[in-house]
Order: structure tokens, then sequence, then C-alpha cells
């Protein structure tokens, strides 16, 4: 069949001046020849011929595929990967993905700053057009075959395509400011076909593309001021007329990576056979040093996993930086507290071993990547045990006077793995290691799940204590090196010839997020023997370690198997003066608080009282209350200067003290605040949280006029399956209390000034940085008045980068028989009779502490004379962005109150939502009151929002993570 022309000169675009056109002939009739002997084609193989062109961050592509069925099914269409397209639109996954991290630079980006692909072609082996169409989000094309491939057999594509390369700054691949090119998942690969169905992936920026194992030839030609460096093998490498040709062939890969660099920042190291080439940054670690830390990693993986079946491995910055070693490890270089050739060796282990078996294991990337991450976790902690036995958690900063009393100070480095992971357990939003990547919380993709996973290979290994876990992964990784393997093949390899039922292990620990949580219930003991009873507390059928331990010392040690209750056992009394479950921490348990047990007589049960200034780790031997100072501050009590003492931990625990005894300084009294509450996590349903506390606080609500409340508290906390999701529901029933002095001033006012209301509210957020919708329904019930809200909050960031905020405001009095508006509805300042609002000065009509905005009940913010409403009110507040974060706004209402009509009220103007929520300022211009910005001190109708509590504020940059 004769070529179109369109094609003929596309091929010439690819080309260039360098590739001629006979060579390429001969390729493909060489590849036509190779695809028609089935018998000899077991996986895939792609030729790509692909020319960059820098000033347009363009990759023209010509690229054929042979495709080799290996199932047992006919194949009557094939999937292809696309995942640079999934840059160009707002709608793709990984643009959601990014919307759901409440990251919006993908949605706002420019179209010239996108990537995307543009197909010109498809056809068969005959250059017979195939029919091809986008599914799913845009990053997987569909090719409908002319001619069914049946199992073992093969099929050839031809593809004519453009790749327009994104910004780095998205996800770190594509084009730099710099003008170079870091390249990942630039061009059509097929997806894997396995269990009668095709694996199809969309791009999320999780680095887990899934493919077959292939043979790739690329033949890349690129401007000669450009190097080139990839792991493939280079076969040849010319400059012609101004244009670099790069010939590179690699046999059972996955991926193909290259970058393009005008100065290279790669260095070569041999690590015996495996040539490793990176550009990890290391300060100013000498040359020889490097060289040393690469050589000792390079030998270390080989030893505890085998030798790499390739000859170059690359290991990148770029790699490095998407999931780096989180922690103290990426403060800025001169706060590091570790030695600098410890941080490059990290860096360069965790990164090399990551690429080693991404490489080599062809898992299922989304659904299986908890093995390769349980591999790498695992040797980490070994490698730190072996060439760095006593560094700290802290590095350095634990020899400090300020520091080394902290217990956090005494932990050993891989003791942050149990921590890290123990964060979300504690917060209940663990997920199990069955979970596909794409659906978990970021934390637990990046952190706590890699960490469970590794710690898992060390609580097996120490259970089955017959040292045969390295040797069953050496054997693991041997036998499945290039080849496709899931969970089943892992779990296989580990129950090889081993005496122990590790069933628990993929049954429990893998498969669920059941906790692990045991107590020593009860100990009785005699000359010769001790029985003592274990608790599961948590019912999740997994063993338990015992220990004997005197003065730190560890007498004996025993494993206890299948309690779900209460079991009890004998063991010798070798007079040990405690028993310790778990004392080494190897297992993940979610609290070990009550792990112990003295034989030394009743009085020595109890842990001891332990002050503590700051935060610190849980240490399980001490009952400890930190305290630390605080600041802050309201315009009656002034600066309020206290000492906060509670007992949170790094963790979360169910019981919580948390009270601020405080001096004003304004008027030298007493105040401060205070809770008592209890949080019970739940596993399992949509409740996934009940809480119960009592709080109280004591501060000035006018000068030297003081109230107090103390309100007891119940909340129910809902979630859907999707931990992803920021839907959450909440229900909150409590009863504020309050206790005030009475304003003498005010004679016409006879109410009682102590007051209690019940308050029951149901609430619904859905909080995303594209679309935000909260509503929230609200019930108050007192002596004297009872009434009715509701409260809805809609916001959307539309595809012209305009964003629309809208909020209704509906309220109703069931009975009232107050005398003064104190308990009314308020147009534009809530009188904050339950105390919830952060006013700086709440009882101020004048002056700048009177124009604080808080959106409530009304929302409005020009100022009324008469506000407010005993009856009835229904309210809008709209606004929309003009120029980035400059906004006009609006809002209309009705409201009604007893014995007067009801009244129309509006006002418009200017806001400044410099950060949603956060800090904000409004300007009025036209309402009720007339033109107001024409008026007369208009500085004082000037309203700002300001947020000032830290717990606050960190929640506007951990959002993304939890």
């Amino acid at each position: 069949m004769r070529q179109s022309p369109r094609i003929s000169t596309y091929r010439r675009q690819v080309y260039g001046r360098v590739v001629h056109l006979p060579r390429i002939a001969g390729y493909c009739c060489l590849f036509v020849i190779t695809a028609g002997l089935n018998t000899l084609c077991a996986q895939n193989k792609q030729t790509i011929t692909a020319r960059l062109h820098p000033e347009t961050h363009t990759i023209n592509i010509q690229q054929e595929i042979l495709f080799h069925n290996n199932s047992s099914d006919t194949i009557n269409s094939i999937y292809l990967s696309d995942w640079n397209n999934a840059y160009s639109g707002k709608n793709t996954a990984l643009a959601k993905r990014f919307g759901e991290e409440f990251d919006k630079s993908l949605h706002l980006a420019k179209d010239e700053v996108r990537g995307y692909t543009k197909i010109i072609n498809i056809s068969d082996k005959n250059f017979h057009s195939v029919h091809w169409e986008r599914t799913g989000s845009k990053d997987l094309v569909k090719v409908q075959l002319n001619f069914p491939v049946y199992p073992e057999g093969n099929i050839l594509l031809r593809l004519s395509y453009t790749v327009k390369l994104p910004a780095a700054s998205f996800t770190r691949y594509g084009y730099d400011e710099l003008g170079n090119y870091r390249l990942r998942y630039w061009y059509l690969t097929p997806a894997v076909y396995h269990g009668h169905e095709w694996a199809l992936y969309s791009n999320k920026n999780l680095d887990d593309l899934y493919t077959g194992q292939t043979d790739y030839r690329v033949i890349f030609n690129y401007p000669k001021d450009y190097a080139l460096t990839s792991d493939l093998d280079t076969e040849e490498d010319r400059t012609v007329a101004g244009i670099r040709q790069t010939v590179l062939k690699g046999n059972g890969r996955n991926d193909v990576k290259l970058y393009l660099e005008k100065g290279n920042s790669f260095e070569n190291y041999h690590t015996g056979p495996l040539s490793l080439v990176t550009n990890l940054r290391s300060g100013d670690l000498p040359p020889e040093e490097k060289s040393f830390s690469a050589r000792r990693i390079g030998s270390f993986i080989r030893d505890n996993l085998g030798p790499y079946p390739h000859q170059k491995l690359m290991v990148t910055e770029t790699e490095y930086l998407k999931t780096p070693l989180y922690g103290l490890n990426q403060l800025p270089g001169f706060l590091r507290p570790f030695p600098e050739e410890f941080q490059y060796e990290l860096k360069l282990l965790k990164t090399t071993l990551h690429n080693y078996l991404e490489n080599t294991l062809f898992l299922d990337t989304r659904k299986d990547r908890w093995i390769a991450d349980a591999i790498q976790v695992y040797l980490m902690m070994k490698y730190v045990d072996t060439y760095y036995p006593d560094m700290k958690l802290l590095g350095n900063l634990s020899k400090l006077w300020l520091v080394k009393n902290f217990h956090i100070a005494q932990k050993g480095f891989n003791e942050q793995y149990p921590l890290l992971f123990m964060l979300m357990s504690s917060k209940n939003l663990d997920q199990s290691l069955a979970t596909p990547k794409d659906e978990l919380i970021k934390f637990n993709e990046k952190i706590a799940g890699k960490y469970k996973a590794g710690l898992g290979l060390v609580y097996l290994e120490n259970y089955l204590n017959d040292g045969t876990i390295p040797e069953k992964i050496k054997k693991f990784y041997r036998d499945y090196r290039l080849k496709p393997v899931n969970a089943t093949d892992f779990e296989k390899k580990l129950k090889e010839n081993t005496t122990k039922d590790i069933d628990w292990f993929f049954d429990e620990y893998v498969s669920t997020r059941h906790k692990i949580d045991f107590t020593i219930k009860k100990v009785r003991k005699n000359q010769d023997s001790i029985w003592v009873t274990v608790r599961n507390k948590e019912r999740t059928n997994v063993p338990i370690s015992l220990f004997g331990v005197s003065n730190d010392t560890v007498l004996s040690k025993y494993w206890f198997n299948n309690i779900t209750g209460d079991s009890t056992f004998r063991i010798p009394n070798n007079n040990e003066k405690r028993l310790v479950l778990n004392y080494d921490k190897i297992i993940p348990e979610f609290d070990q608080r009550d792990n112990w047990k003295s034989l030394r007589g009743f009085f020595s049960q109890n842990r001891k009282l332990k002050l503590q200034f700051f935060q610190d780790a849980e240490n399980p031997y001490y009952n400890q209350i930190f305290y630390v100072p605080t600041a802050s501050y309201n315009f009656y009590d002034g600066v309020v200067l206290g000492m906060r003492m509670h007992n949170k931990t790094l963790t979360e625990k169910p019981f919580l003290i948390d009270v601020v005894p405080s001096l004003a300084t304004k008027n030298k009294s007493l105040v401060g605040s205070g809770v008592i509450a209890y949080r019970n996590y739940l596993n399992e349903g949509n409740l996934y949280l009940s809480s119960f506390s009592v709080s109280g606080s004591s501060y000035h609500y006018a000068k030297d006029l003081r109230y107090s409340t103390i309100t007891p508290t119940v909340s129910l906390g809902f979630r859907t399956s999707d931990f992803r999701s920021n839907i959450r529901e909440a229900l909150t029933l409590r009863f504020v209390n309050v206790i005030r002095e009475r304003d003498e001033t005010m004679t016409s006012d006879n109410n009682d000034p102590d007051y209690s209301v019940f308050n029951a509210r149901y609430s619904y957020s859905n909080n995303g940085i594209i679309n935000y919708f909260s509503w929230f329904s609200d019930l108050q019930v007192a002596n004297n008045f009872s009434k009715l809200s509701f409260d809805v909050e809609f916001r959307k960031l539309y595809q012209n980068n305009r964003q629309l905020n809208l909020r209704l405001f509906a309220g109703k009095f069931i009975y009232n028989d107050t005398s003064n508006d104190y308990f009314s509805f308020a147009l534009d300042r809530p009188t904050d009779y339950l105390f919830d609002f952060g006013y700086l000065g709440r009882s101020e009509t004048t002056g700048i502490l009177s124009q604080q905005l808080i959106i409530a009940e009304g929302g409005f913010k020009s100022k009324f004379r008469d506000p407010y409403a005993n009856n009835w009110m229904v309210t809008a507040n709209a606004s929309f962005n003009v120029w980035k974060w400059v906004e006009l706004y609006g809002d209309l209402g009705v409201i009604k109150s007893k014995y007067e009509p009801s009244r129309f009220v509006y006002d418009s103007g200017i806001r400044l939502n410099l950060v949603t929520d956060y800090f904000e300022l409004y300007f009025p211009v036209y309402s009720n009151n007339g033109w107001e910005i024409a008026q007369q001190r208009y500085d004082q109708k000037i309203r700002f929002i300001v947020t000032l509590q830290p717990k606050t504020l960190i929640k506007l940059f951990t959002r993304k993570w939890f």
C-alpha cells in the first residue's frame, strides 16, 4: 500500500537530515519479518524514532509496536497508555488528582505550558489505518484491530504522532525553565492484559505506569548542544549538520527515561558489574566519598537482592524529590542534624532501591506496589542497622542539652518508621497495604503505607526467628526478576519451608486496616512459674511477643498466637522484675501504655507522672504531662500569657487533657480554658469517630466584665469508604452554659446575664479547592428562646479560571421571649452568645476591632444601624473574581422582627481574597446606606477577616496530606 504524502512528509520531519529513508525502510522490513516469527516473540517489542524540537517543546515520533498476546484470550482491541496527554485539560484524572490535593496549578495552567499528544495515524503492518479513540480521562487510547490477535500471537502497530511536552513544574517531568528535558511517560505504550481484562490506569502523578516486559530500540534525534543520559545501552552516537542522533537499546525493560541537558549533571560510578549513573545532589561531599558510598550501596543491594540484569542503573534527583526522605532530612542544609555522608547515602540508597526493584519486578504497580515498598524499607532499615547502628532519629540534635532528655531524642533512626505509621493509625486514617495506590491518602501513599509494609517484614522476621526472611527475599527476586509477578507469588515464597503458620501476615496485616493492640490483664506467680493473662483488645489475630525484663536486661522472650480475647499462658519464673509485651517495639501496636506488668507488688504497677517541657514522643512507662508557654490577645484581656498543660504526644491518644491557665496582662487577672475529652475511633462503617468532652473557658467579654463557659459535648463523625474523599459529616450535641458578670451600665437590660443553651448541629462538607460545598442545620433551645437555622455554602473554580462563591442563610425563631437583640439573628456582626468565634473585641461597636468580620448568620459586610432580626432572616451572599484575588461581592436579604414589617437589605463592594477564610479584606461600595465609598470616615467601614490561631493556619498547609 502506498503511503500518503502526509505521512511521508511527517516521517521526514521526524528523521530530519540524519536518518535516511532507505535505512528506515530496512529497519521496517526487518521488523516485519521478525513479527512474522510468532514462536520467537514472547514479549513486546518497540522501535521509537523521535526528533526533539526545543523551540516548541515537542517531539515528533514514528513508532512500531509489536504486541504479543500472552493470554489465553483472543484480543480484538488494544489499549495504549498515553500519559503525556493527561496534562491536556482540566478534567483529566491528573487534573482531578491535583485538585483533590489542593493544588490548582494544572487547573489554572495556560495552554502553552500544558502537554498533549496529537495522533496523526495508527496503522497495521500493511499500513492499513485502524480505528482508534480516546477513552477514560483522555490518557488512554483504544485501538480497534482490523484482525484479532490469538493467544501467543503478535500484532504490529505503526504510529505517527506529536508529543507536546508539559512544563516540569507540574510533576517534575517535562521541560524546565533552563531548557532541560526530563522525559518519562513521553511515548505511547500498550497497557497490560491479564486476568481476562485490561489493566487500564490513568496518570495520577503516582509514577506507576503498568507495562509489560518490552524490548526497546530508540533512535533519538536532538540538537547537538544537549547531552542525553539514559539507563538504556548506547549502540550508536553521531552528529550530522548540528543534529545529534543517539541509538539506544534495552531488552526486558518497562520504561524509557531520558534526560537531555545543556550541561551534563550526571556522574558515573562503577559498583562492580553495575554502572550507577546519578545526579543526586550531595552538598560539599568530596568525589571519593560519593564513590565510596555508591560502591557500598551497590554491594549491599547486590548481596541482599541479587545481581542487576542490566549494565546501567540511572538514579536521578527528580525521582528522589518525588519520594524524598521525609523528616529532618528535608530541612535546609545548614539545619540538618545528620552528617553529609549519611544523608547522601540514605538518599542514594532509597532511590537506587526503588529503581532497582521497579525496573526488574513486573508488578501491578497500582495494586501490588506494597511488595516493592516492603522490600525497599526493610533493606533501608537493615542498611542503617549495619552501617549506622548508633544513628539517632534526631541526629546530632539528640546530643544538645535542651533536647537530649526528650524521649524522642533517645530513639534510633529506624524508629521513625513505626512512629510515622502510628501517626496515621492514631488518627484512624491508616489504610490496608492491599489498597490500590490511587486510593491511598497522600500521607499513606508517600510515607505511612511504605513504612507499614517494611515493618511487616521486620515483624515477620522476628516472629519466625529462623533467619530465613533475607534469603527468601533474595530467592523471590532471583526467581521473578524480569517476569510478571503478583502478591500471591510473594506469599508463596515467604511460606516456603516455614514451620510456623504465617497466614496472619497476609490475611490480617496486609489485607486489613485492623489495629494491633494487646495488654497484660493480670499476672500470678509462684517460685517456678508465672501465669500471665494477655488480652487482645482489637481481636486482630496476629502473634504478640512477651519479654521478661530486669533492669533493662531481657531475660526471656516468648511468642503467643491465636489470642482472640483473653488467653492465659504459663511461663517459667526467671526472677524477672517486669513482663512487657512488644518490648522491642517491632510490632506496630496501637497503644503501648498498658503493655507491662511489674512482678514486684501492687504499688509498683502504676506509671509515674512525668512533667516535661514542650511535646514529645510517647513514653509508655510514664504518664506524660507536657507544658509549653502560650500567648494570645483580645482587647479586654490584653496580651494573655499562659502555660498550656496537656498530654498530647506526637501520636494521638483516646484520652485527652488540655488546660491553659493564663494571666491577662491588661487587668492582671487569671483567665484560661481547658478541655477533657475521650475519642473513640471506629474501624468499620461510615461512623469513624465518637467523641465525648467537657470544655470550659473564662475570659472577659467587655471591660472588667468576665464570662465563663462550661460545655459538655457529644460528637459523631462520619465519612465515606473512600478515604481520599474530602466529604465529612458530623452530628454535634452540646449544652452550653454561660456565666457572665452583669453590666450595671445597661439599666434597661433586666435579663439574667447567665443562660444555658442546648445546641444540636448536623453538618456536611466537601472541602475541595476546585469545588467546595458545605451546609449545616442548627437547632438551639433555651429557656426564653428557640430557633432553627440553615446555612449552605458553595464555591466553584471554573475552567475560565473564574471563581464563584455563593452562600445562603435562613433562620427562624420558634419562640422568642427575650427583651433585647442579644440572641437575635444579625446581618453583619453576630453577638456570638455561644462564644464560638475568635473575636478580638467582641463587644466593640466602634474602632478597628468592630470591623472584624466573621462570616456567620447574615454574612453582610456593610454596617447597619439596625442589623438584628428577632423573628426570621433570609440572606444570600455572592462574590466572583475579576482579577486574581480581586473579587466583587454582593449581599441581599429579607429580615423580619416582631411587630415590624419585613425589610429588604443589600450591600456590595470589593473583596481582596488573599487567603480564603484566613486573610481577607472587604471594601463596601453601595448598600442601603447609599454610596458608602463617598461617605465620611470610609476607613471605618472597611472589614477584615484574620485568623491568628496556629492550629487553624497549620491545616492550610497539611490538608493535602490528610
